[in-house]
């Protein structure tokens, strides 16, 4: 006897919710990787170093230019073969999403803080600050206003992005229904539970976002 959507989807929640934790747990981890190193890009891009700035903008290039996937093949299957060297495909992925994720949270960030007004860092330099603690407790909280709505954005790409991870073999929320519905042909059911768990993980961060954006344009 057929069982309903409802019934199939409360059967498989065990699965699908070890999934949902394997997925969230990339992206968060993913967020965490490109926020720290997108920090770090953003400084450095500001700094005034020829060089630095320069070498920086190759990374931007070649994480913008390829795509996630490619980067993601690359890892999983190309570092083996190059170097001998083989990652377990979860952290991969980490590492993947946040070197892209990294690329794009930086030029956020380098553009916040090139937006500020030249006397703030000439201010911080004055009263003997070294840049060290002139970005720390000067720069990058007068920036954080200007940078959070678009790290935000950033963040909800990173977590819809991880689900390519299922092409290199993780088993995550994408790859545990695309089990069950090879198992129950129930695609309908599966992909709208996909459809909602994606949008609860993602909308509220987009709605922060916003509200922020719209806060913060009238002060």
């Amino acid at each position: 006897m057929a069982i309903s959507a409802f019934e199939l989807l409360l059967q498989s929640a065990p699965q699908l919710a070890t999934g949902a934790l394997r997925t969230l747990g990339i992206s968060l981890a993913g967020i965490a990787l490109a926020t720290l190193l997108g920090l770090g890009y953003g400084v450095g891009r500001t700094l005034g170093s020829r060089w630095l700035d320069r070498a920086l903008r190759v990374y931007l290039e070649l994480w913008r230019a390829i795509p996630v996937l490619v980067w993601l093949y690359l890892f999983f299957f190309g570092l083996p073969m190059l170097s001998g060297l083989s990652l377990p495909a979860p952290l991969c992925a980490v590492l993947v999403l946040g070197l892209w994720g990294a690329s794009e949270v930086g030029e956020v960030v380098r553009g916040a803080l090139r937006s500020l007004p030249s006397g703030q860092r000439d201010a911080a330099w004055a009263i003997g600050l070294g840049w060290a603690q002139a970005y720390a407790w000067v720069l990058l909280p007068l920036a954080l206003k200007r940078m959070t709505p678009g790290v935000i954005n950033v963040y909800t790409r990173i977590i819809k992005t991880s689900s390519l991870a299922v092409l290199i073999g993780v088993v995550d929320v994408t790859k545990i229904a695309q089990q069950i519905i090879e198992r129950t042909y129930a695609a309908v059911a599966l992909y709208s539970f996909l459809f909602l768990f994606f949008f609860l993980a993602c909308y509220p961060l987009s709605a922060i976002a916003r509200r922020l954006e719209r806060r913060w344009s009238h002060t």
